[in-house]
């Protein structure tokens, strides 16, 4: 299991010397004051207060923690197969009603893998498995109970199209078969909770009208409702515009999970103004939907005017592999700064979090790595991880 060591927390810590990074339009060479769990100030030159823990960061990057914007810390733990493998719920195409948070593991390897790479949150979701998921959660990748380490719960819900819901319930000779179904089952859910929105809404005149409690279709209604916004996974270009067909026709928001043929409609996805979660490209390609995978992708939807995070989809791709993934998609033609906007800023934009991290500012979370060079290049490494103001030793 994960274990961490973590320092008693400092009241304050003061980062000197350093090259800052903020990601919020600024850089300098300069410090940041922590207090508690937050940044305090951060400027060329400040006073080192007194009983302050002084951390000198000459010669070092100072950027805000990453944030991987898709993966399965915690719910697909490693080493452990079925013992630890809560990702799909396969006995029904349809689960709106599970939450991620139930199945995750803060002892998780994964959260550690996390930190050593810079990574300070998740947004953490079930699988592909199913039509309908279940709701996704942005995690902290330190803390021993996962109650406390929630940034935003629920943060999306998880819809599946092409093979994978096929595949499995194909199988089980069951519906979906097809990609019809795939599209007809969401489409029918999303009908099934605007009735019981209206039923809600009788019930609340004449008690004898309200319906039963549904917790799924309350999770659904949060989608209608604009509260959280689908999560839908989708490779291939047909499947991706089906996606977008759905959110359009019932006014919902959308997140495209993988988008790896996004880079075949980026003009599309720029007109409709999705964001789009990207990879993992870091992998093999391990089925037919990935045949035109591509570390040009991100780039191309990019300057297409996409917003866009880089994912690993962990444990597909390592987590601590975030920022090479994010480097891989700058080799292949992306900006360099909009790449590491896509582990930071965007990330947390698509996510519903920039009021607490993305980017170094005052007031926001201190959650930031101490970087010995850029961590684009294969020799940097992480010297110092700080989450929630504290130190992270692992």
């Amino acid at each position: 299991m994960a274990k961490q060591k973590q320092t008693k927390h400092i009241g304050r810590v003061f980062i000197k010397n350093g090259w800052i990074k903020t990601m919020a339009g600024k850089e300098f060479s300069g410090c940041i004051l922590i207090e508690g769990t937050k940044i305090a100030a951060l400027a060329e030159e400040l006073e080192i207060p007194l009983e302050a823990e002084v951390i000198d960061a000459s010669g070092c990057l100072v950027l805000p923690g990453f944030i991987d914007a898709h993966c399965h810390v915690g719910i697909g733990e490693e080493i452990y197969r079925l013992e630890g493998d809560d990702l799909n719920e396969t006995s029904d195409p349809l689960t709106p009603e599970l939450r991620v948070i139930d199945g995750i593991n803060p002892e998780d390897e994964g959260f550690r893998d996390a930190r050593l790479g810079g990574v300070t949150a998740v947004f953490s979701v079930p699988g592909s498995g199913n039509v309908i998921g279940g709701t996704g959660v942005v995690l902290k990748t330190a803390g021993k109970v996962v109650d406390k380490m929630v940034l935003r719960n629920p943060a999306g819900l998880k819809v599946a199209f092409g093979e994978n819901p096929k595949f499995v319930y194909g199988e089980q000779k069951k519906m979906p078969i097809t990609r019809m179904a795939v599209a007809s089952l969401l489409r029918q859910a999303l009908v099934n909770a605007l009735t019981y929105q209206e039923k809600l809404a009788l019930g609340k005149n004449d008690p004898d009208k309200k319906p039963e409690r549904d917790l799924g279709l309350d999770n659904l209604n949060l989608v209608l409702k604009g509260k959280i916004p689908l999560r839908a996974h989708a490779h291939r270009a047909d499947d991706i515009m089906t996606a977008i067909r759905i959110a359009r026709e019932f006014k919902v928001d959308l997140v495209i999970e993988h988008c790896t043929e996004g880079h075949k409609i980026a003009e599309e996805l720029s007109e409709y103004g999705y964001p789009a979660v990207v990879g993992p490209s870091l992998i093999n390609r391990s089925k037919v939907e990935l045949k035109d995978k591509t570390f040009k992708t991100p780039g191309i939807l990019a300057k297409a005017g996409v917003k866009v995070a880089i994912m690993t989809d962990h444990s597909v791709t390592p987590i601590e592999k975030l920022p090479l993934c994010a480097a891989l998609a700058v080799k292949e033609g992306m900006n360099e700064e909009e790449a590491l906007k896509a582990i930071t800023i965007n990330a947390a934009e698509i996510l519903g979090v920039t009021d607490r991290i993305g980017s170094l500012e005052i007031g926001k979370d201190a959650d930031l790595v101490i970087w010995s060079e850029h961590p684009f290049s294969l020799t940097a490494r992480p010297l110092k991880v700080l989450i929630d103001g504290e130190m992270i030793n692992d």
